[in-house]
């Protein structure tokens, strides 16, 4: 049986989405030389939601990706069978670009290493930052951190952090999921 436990319900949710838009905004300014790519398949779930958001706030001009790393992942094939790919969509060279690179949650950070690895091939950006919805900071097993975080999640080596969306799940909410 698993044991579930919300830590962030929807209204949080969206609160959270607003100060991590508007933290971007006051970094990032007119978003000139700036793009958003988020990692298939969670960030790009977030990266959407962030973009739609900007756009609302006045952030017109700014590139939105999709990059999938599933070929650069090191567990590719894995017990249950090699992994899914999921289409990588960027229409823009990154090339001298501020990458806003964006996953749903940051755990060991091996897949942020393998998405840095797979967005070389769309050029040599000018710098690359991390936003993660959830920043499992205990579990690293990569000297790697997020340069924008929703949430701060201390777990349990069995434990799960599940980011649920609307769109799919029916309701916007992170959980917390234990053995």
């Amino acid at each position: 049986m698993t044991d579930a436990r919300t830590i962030h319900d929807s209204h949080r949710f969206a609160l959270t989405i607003e100060r991590l838009c508007r933290h971007l905004i006051e970094e990032h300014g007119d978003f000139a030389n700036s793009c958003l790519i988020g990692i298939q398949l969670g960030g790009v779930q977030l990266a959407e939601r962030l973009h739609r958001r900007l756009r609302e706030l006045g952030v017109t001009d700014l590139p939105f990706g999709k990059l999938d790393i599933t070929f650069y992942r090191d567990d590719f094939r894995t017990k249950q069978g090699p992994l899914k790919a999921y289409p990588t969509e960027i229409e823009f060279l990154v090339e001298d670009r501020r990458v806003i690179l964006v996953d749903d949650v940051l755990f060991s950070g091996r897949t942020v290493l393998s998405a840095m690895t797979a967005l070389n091939h769309y050029g040599r950006p000018s710098a690359v930052e991390l936003l993660v919805m959830v920043d499992r900071r205990f579990r690293r097993t990569l000297p790697i951190q997020a340069n924008y975080r929703g949430l701060l999640v201390d777990t349990l080596t069995d434990e799960y952090v599940d980011v649920q969306w609307q769109e799919t799940h029916g309701t916007d909410q992170i959980l917390l999921l234990g053995s």
